[in-house]
């Protein structure tokens, strides 16, 4: 009898995450379709095992898991092309992000991330529109965030575009920031609203400003030894069920984000929308970041859009 190949599933999440549920939607298409040919194993959040969420790049490149996901944003040092989609304000709704990592611009960047990383990348899970918490006081204008210390992910054009609007970025990993929230020393962060309630930030931080500066996705990546030795029919498999996970992960992101506004208004914060004028002023103050984004990546990835 042919033994199993075990696919091991994982991120940095509890299972109840649009993420998590989308690795399970793949797990179990996958033993539907070729029962005892595989075994499916789930290794939900590795920051219970004491991992740093970022480990998940050289977990998964050395085949300890499978099949992961991970924001492009942690790439960036490594695959510089992906600061290129870290630009605040590039798309204007989810929509037109969803046809930028599907069309042109994200199959060139699977070509730049696959060319530095052990791993074949399967497509664009979504983080969605990104927005701002902090402990001190309402952000109605860029002057607000003057002098607020905040947590970044690892991509200096992130880190540039808070420099613009007068905080004090600070790249950690989500676990150290995590703790400092919960210390009281990290002032602001920013994240979509569900990862906000889903780390439990919303229990420190009163103010929510839906500033929806950066869209994130969450690359899809599978081991390449790993798939390259697979069958025929497993690897053809599972590149059918991928397109149907993306679109069932996506559509649960969007219920998301309306459940996580429900619980962090009912924790008594206070949610700040912007209006159109407020909105403008974000926008106006990283001028300098387009102009410095066409010197860096030229006119070939702004053509892709």
């Amino acid at each position: 009898m042919t033994e199993a190949i075990q696919i091991r599933l994982g991120g940095y999440g509890p299972p109840t995450t649009t993420h998590s549920r989308a690795l399970k939607f793949i797990g179990d298409r996958l033993e539907k379709e070729f029962g005892d040919l595989v075994d499916v194993k789930y290794i939900w959040n590795i920051m219970d095992f004491g991992y740093l969420s970022s480990d998940i790049m050289w977990l998964t490149e050395c085949g300890v898991l499978t099949i992961s996901y991970q924001s492009t944003s942690y790439l960036t040092k490594k695959v510089p092309e992906l600061g290129f989609v870290d630009q605040p304000f590039l798309f204007p709704n989810l929509a037109n992000a969803r046809a930028a990592f599907d069309g042109v611009l994200g199959k060139h960047l699977m070509r730049c991330i696959e060319s530095k990383y052990n791993f074949r990348v399967l497509g664009f899970f979504e983080n969605g529109f990104r927005h701002i918490s902090n402990r001190l006081r309402p952000i109605n204008k860029p002057e607000d965030l003057t002098g607020m210390r905040i947590r970044m992910l690892s991509s200096d054009i992130h880190s540039r575009t808070f420099e613009l609007l007068g905080a004090i970025p600070l790249q950690m990993d989500l676990t150290e920031a995590i703790e400092m929230v919960k210390a009281g020393t990290l002032d602001a962060q920013e994240n979509p609203l569900a990862n906000t309630t889903t780390y439990g930030v919303h229990k420190y931080h009163r103010y929510h400003t839906l500033s929806g500066h950066f869209y994130l996705s969450r690359g899809l990546w599978v081991h390449r030894n790993s798939i390259d030795e697979w069958p025929e029919e497993l690897r053809s498999g599972l590149k059918e069920i991928i397109p149907e996970s993306i679109e069932f992960q996506r559509s649960l992101a969007v219920e998301e984000e309306e459940v996580a506004r429900r619980e962090i208004e009912s924790e008594g914060c206070k949610i700040i929308e912007l209006n159109p004028e407020q909105h403008a002023q974000f926008v106006d103050s990283l001028a300098p970041l387009k102009e410095e984004a066409r010197d860096i990546f030229g006119n070939k990835m702004f053509e892709m859009l």
